[in-house]
Parts: structure tokens; sequence; C-alpha cells
């Protein structure tokens, strides 16, 4: 038996049933550092991108446009799935500037965060021994600049990294009593140069973002990413395998509250779990193109049933495929609450 909770609904949830066949028209799905490196620009995924490799019923996420091993490559969470995904259009980060500026974060094409000004989240700012990546936050406020009048904002976090020759980002808000509006994108600078023999293994961190369906409010995590290439086998197309383990849950002021989301778990399945069950990637054929994009699915299990299932995307990038960044999102029904859906979205760039 599931916990109970009263859930009040929003008057945002409204204006997302309002929207709900409402998409993106950009075309463009950056990732710049401003006074750096700029990220490709990204036209709509199409079927003219060479995309061998992939099973036939697998299309890559919306982005660069006929890729190739020695291009840069950009991808974005698509529209057409949940509501208000794939709306983070562009995303900027301008470092610090060594006298107290700089370390923003700015994101375009999202309703009523701050006019897409983000700044290091005060009360996890990340990048330290428990949050791996950098945090970003929409301002509560902004003004009417006709009154002066205070304008509520909703909440938005952002969850930030470059590293090497890759970068992702993850927005996501507590807005709404539905998922709010978001996306995530995901670049490799750069080509790469795929081996041919042997296998590799990638290790590293993990961090996301947790959103709901059912009910306002965020959550963060962070695990142990953990990837394995066969470069070889299924006829060349290589095989992956790996997944997130050690996961850990934080509320929004940093406290961590894994234990409770355990604790439900075992009265709703009648086990006796001390941690968080591992989100294993499914091993398939043809998870790798040519130009070093991988695909594919991931679940964990509960006694003998499904808890968590969805989907990874990455993009290796360098000489000999030395790194590889991407994003994994997935869902399960919350053990904590009655009819509410938890999307956890997060991103890793690891290395070999």
């Amino acid at each position: 038996m599931r916990a109970t909770q009263s859930i009040q609904r929003l008057w945002p949830v409204l204006m997302l049933s309002a929207l709900a066949a409402c998409s993106s028209t950009s075309t463009s799905n950056p990732i710049t550092v401003v006074g750096g490196a700029t990220g490709a620009d990204v036209g709509d995924a199409d079927s003219t991108d060479d995309n061998s490799g992939f099973n036939d019923d697998v299309t890559p996420p919306p982005g660069t446009a006929n890729p190739t091993p020695g291009s840069s490559i950009t991808r974005s969470e698509p529209t057409g799935g949940e509501t208000g995904d794939g709306f983070v259009t562009t995303v900027s980060y301008t470092p610090p500037d060594g006298s107290g500026g700089g370390d923003t974060f700015t994101v375009d094409n999202l309703p009523f965060d701050g006019g897409g000004a983000y700044s290091r989240d005060n009360e996890v700012p990340g990048t330290n021994a428990i949050f791996p990546y950098a945090v970003y936050e929409s301002a509560a406020q902004t003004l009417d600049p006709f009154n002066g009048q205070a304008v509520n904002q909703f909440q938005h976090k952002a969850i930030y990294f470059a590293d090497g020759n890759s970068k992702f980002a993850i927005v996501r808000t507590g807005g709404y009593v539905d998922y709010g509006f978001g996306g995530f994108i995901y670049q490799r600078d750069g080509g790469v140069t795929l081996p041919t023999t042997g296998q590799a293994s990638f290790t590293g961190d993990y961090m996301g973002l947790r959103d709901f369906d059912g009910i306002a409010g965020l959550e963060y995590t962070v695990a142990e990413m953990e990837i394995n290439i066969d470069f070889e086998d299924f006829n060349d197309n290589g095989a992956v395998k790996g997944g997130l383990r050690n996961r850990q849950v934080y509320d929004t002021g940093g406290n961590l509250i894994t234990q409770t989301v355990v604790d439900a778990l075992n009265t709703e399945n009648g086990t006796s779990l001390s941690e968080l069950p591992v989100v294993i990637i499914d091993v398939t054929t043809g998870a790798i193109t040519a130009n070093g994009e991988m695909q594919g699915t991931v679940r964990s299990v509960v006694g003998t049933d499904a808890f968590e299932t969805g989907n990874y995307y990455a993009v290796l990038s360098g000489t000999n495929a030395t790194e590889v960044v991407g994003i994994v999102t997935f869902t399960a029904d919350d053990p904590r609450f009655d009819s509410v859906t938890v999307r956890e979205t997060g991103g890793f760039i690891i290395s070999r």
C-alpha cells in the first residue's frame, strides 16, 4: 500500500493542457561557452542522417543532420513525448571572469524562468564531493518594466558540465503538477576515431533531476556511471552494457532522502532492499553508429518486476574513443505517493 498525499492541482496544469499540441519550432540547439568554443548549429534529424549501425526502428533525437565520424554532433530532447519535452532550444555558459562575475547559465524558450538568466543554486551549487556537476537556478522573481511590480516565476533548475570535447545540459521545472517545460542537450565538439577491435570500459559521475507527473517539485539524483563497449562483435557494429550504481536521491535543499524511497519500495513490494536498484543498459544489436552515437533502453527491477524503464542517448569522442557524453531518462510509479509518476533525467561525461 502506498502512502497517500493530498495533491493540490496548481493552475499551470491547465496551461500545460492547453499547450499539449504545441512543439518547439527552433531548428538549432547549440551549447555555447561565452568567450570559448561554440557548438555546431543543429538541424532537425531527418532520413538523410547516416545512422548505419542503429537498429532499423531506432531514430536518434533531433540534432545534427548528416553526421560523420569527423563532425561535431549535438542532440536534444525530442518533442512529442510528454507535454513540455524538448522546449530547451539554446543554452550558453559564461565562465567566471576572475572578479566575481560570470559563472552564469542562460536558457532560451522556457516561460517564467526569470528571463532565462540562471545563477549558481544557493543551496546545491554542485561541483563538490556530493554533487559532481554544476547546478544553476532561475530567478524567483522578475520585474514588470512598466510598473515595477514583481512577477513570481516558476522554479527551474539546470545541470551543466563540460569536459574535454563534451558538454551536456539538463533543465527541468518543479512549478507544474504535470511535467513542466524543459529539456536536455548533449554535444560532442570534434570527431571520433572508433576502434575496430577490443573492448573498452568507461566510468565516472552521473547527476540528474527528478520531476513528477501528479505532484509539483524537484529532486536531485547522483550515481556512479559505467559503460562497457565491445567494438568487434554483433557484426562489427558493437555492443554496449553498463548502468547506474550507488544511486542517491536528495531534495532541493541538499538533504539525503534515498532511504524514504527505499523504504516505500520495500513496503510496496514486500522486499528488503538496502539501496535503490541498479539501472542497467539493455544489451541489444545495433547500439552504435559509425559516427560514434549510441542509443538504447534501460531498466531496473525490484523483486521480479520491472520498476524503472527508459532510454539512454550518448556519443563517443576523441582518438580511440576515449570519452562519452550522454543522457539517461526513465520513469517509474513513485512508491511514496498514490498516482504519481517520477521521471529522472540525468547526464554524464565519462572516460576510459
